[in-house]
C-alpha cells in the first residue's frame, strides 16, 4: 500500500502534467486511502467477509473512480485495488461481484476526465482489468482451496498414524505379557509345581519316621534318609527356579537411557558370566565412533539400540537354557547397509536343543516377531565344529540429502493422504484391531 501510494505521488508530481488542480485531488485521494487503511482496513486484510472490511473495499472504488478523474494515471491503483478486494471478501461470488463493480469507478473516471469520448476507454479497460483479476482470483483460490484439503488430509493421516501406532503398542505389549506367561509357565512354574510335590513326599516320609515303632530303628533311619534327600533335592529346583527367575528379570530389565549400546552389551554379558558360569567374549568394535561403515558417531538411534540389545538378551537366555555351553560370544559388525548380531556358543547345537522340534521356542519366535517391526531377520544354525549361531540382521535406511528431499516430500504426502481418503489405511487399521481382540481372546 505505501509502495504504491508513494509510486502515484511521484508519477503525479514528477512526471505527470494534469488538469489544474489535479495533482492536489490525486494527493487527496490518496491520503484517504491511506487513512481508512491503517485506521481500520488492514484489520479486514484476510478476513470473512465482515462489515467493515467491505466498507474499506467501497472506500477504495470510490477512491480509485474519483482518483481516475483527477488523473488518468490513478488507474495505477488497481494494483493493489484487485488483491484487497479478493482478501476482504468472505466468499468467491462475494469477490466476484467486488470486482464486477470496478467497472462503474474505473468507466465514470475516465467519462469525467475524457468526457463522454471516455467511456468505450474505460469501458474497455476496466473489463479487460476485471477478467485478469477474475481468473488470477479463481486460479489463487483453487491452489488455496487445494492447499487446505491436503492439510486435512494429512491431519487425518496423521490421526489414522496415531491410532496404528497405539495399536501396534496394544498389540506388543499383549504379546510380550503372552510370552511372558508362556515363559511363566514353561520354567518358574513346573519348578514351583515340583518344589509342592517334593514337599509332599517330604512330608510324608517324616510322619512315617513319627509315627514309626520305636522297636523298628532301621525303617526310621531309612525315611530320614529320604527325607534329607527330598530336602537336598528341593533345595537344587529351588536355585534352579531362582537362576530362571532372574533370566526373565534381566530379559524385561529396561534399558539405561545413559548407556550406550555397547556399554549395555558388556554388562550383559558380565552379568550372564557371574550368573552362569559360562565364559561371554564380546566384539563390539563396530559400535565404536568413527568405525568403519558406523558413521561418524557409530551410533544405530533408540528404537534399533533396544531391539538389538533384546536380541541378545534372548539369545543368551536360550544359550543358557539349552546350549549347555562354556562358553559363548557377542558381537556386532555394520555395513552401510545394514547391522548384524552374532551370538555363538559352543553347546550342543540347535539340533539337540529341547526346544528344536518347536521350531525354536517361544524365544526366536518373539524375536522373530520384534525383529519384524524393524525390517530385520533372525537365523539359528549349527555353529562350527560345534555349538550353535543365532545372526540377527537389521537392514539401515540410508541417510537422506536434506536439500533434494524437499520437492519430492509434497506429492509423495498428497499420495499417501489420498491412501486414507479411499480408506485403504482404515482397513489396515481395522485389520490391526482384529488382531488385537484376537490377541485378548
Amino acid at each position: 500500500m505505501i509502495a504504491v501510494a508513494a509510486l502515484l505521488i511521484a508519477v503525479t508530481v514528477l512526471w505527470d502534467q494534469p488538469d489544474a488542480g489535479g495533482e492536489w485531488g490525486v494527493l487527496a485521494v490518496l491520503a484517504v486511502v491511506l487513512l481508512c487503511y491503517f485506521s481500520w482496513g488492514r484489520r479486514y486484510i484476510g478476513g470473512d467477509g465482515a462489515l467493515p472490511g467491505l466498507l474499506y473495499a467501497g472506500v477504495l472504488l470510490v477512491a480509485l473512480g474519483v482518483g481516475i478523474a483527477f488523473d488518468p494515471t490513478f488507474a495505477f491503483l488497481q494494483i493493489i485495488l484487485f488483491p484487497s478486494l479478493w482478501v476482504l471478501s468472505g466468499s468467491t461470488r462475494q469477490a466476484v461481484v467486488l470486482n464486477v463493480l470496478t467497472i462503474v469507478p474505473i468507466t465514470l473516471g475516465y467519462w469525467a476526465f475524457f468526457g463522454p469520448s471516455g467511456i468505450l476507454t474505460g469501458l474497455g479497460a476496466s473489463v479487460l482489468a476485471v477478467a485478469f483479476s477474475l481468473s488470477l482470483g479463481a486460479w489463487i483460490t483453487s491452489i488455496e482451496r487445494s492447499g487446505a484439503e491436503r492439510a486435512r488430509l494429512l491431519d487425518e493421516l496423521m490421526a489414522v498414524q496415531g491410532q496404528l501406532a497405539a495399536a501396534n503398542r496394544e498389540v506388543g505389549v499383549d504379546s510380550e505379557r503372552a510370552r511372558l506367561a508362556r515363559e511363566i509357565h514353561d520354567t518358574i512354574a513346573q519348578s514351583l509345581t515340583g518344589l509342592v510335590m517334593v514337599a509332599q513326599r517330604t512330608g510324608s516320609a517324616l510322619a512315617r519316621v513319627t509315627d514309626a515303632d520305636p522297636a523298628d530303628a532301621s525303617a526310621a533311619v531309612s525315611a530320614l534318609a529320604g527325607a534329607r534327600a527330598d530336602v537336598e533335592l528341593m533345595e537344587s529346583m529351588a536355585r534352579d527356579a531362582l537362576t530362571e527367575a532372574r533370566g526373565l528379570v534381566a530379559a524385561i530389565a529396561p534399558v539405561r537411557v545413559e548407556s550406550t549400546l555397547a556399554e549395555a552389551l558388556h554388562r550383559l554379558a558380565e552379568r550372564f558370566e557371574r550368573e552362569t558360569g559360562v565364559q561371554v567374549h564380546t566384539e563390539l568394535a563396530a559400535l565404536a565412533p568413527g568405525a568403519a561403515g558406523g558413521g561418524a558417531s557409530g551410533a544405530l538411534g533408540a528404537e534399533l539400540d533396544v531391539v538389538l540389545l533384546r536380541c541378545a538378551q534372548e539369545a543368551l537366555a536360550n544359550v543358557r537354557k539349552h546350549a549347555r555351553a562354556g562358553t559363548a560370544s557377542v558381537g556386532i559388525s555394520r555395513s552401510p547397509e545394514q547391522v548384524v548380531l552374532t551370538v555363538d556358543d559352543d553347546g550342543v547345537g540347535p539340533s539337540r536343543s529341547p526346544d528344536a522340534g518347536a521350531g525354536g521356542g517361544f524365544g526366536l519366535a518373539g524375536m522373530t516377531e520384534r525383529l519384524a517391526l524393524v525390517g530385520g531377520t533372525v537365523r539359528l544354525e549349527q555353529a562350527s565344529p560345534r555349538g550353535s549361531r543365532l545372526t540377527v540382521a537389521i537392514p539401515l535406511a540410508p541417510t537422506p540429502d536434506p536439500a533434494p528431499l524437499a520437492p519430492p516430500l509434497a506429492p509423495s504426502l498428497a499420495e499417501t493422504a489420498r491412501l486414507v481418503v479411499r480408506g485403504e489405511l482404515n482397513s489396515t487399521s481395522r485389520s490391526l484391531d482384529g488382531k488385537k481382540g484376537e490377541v485378548q481372546r
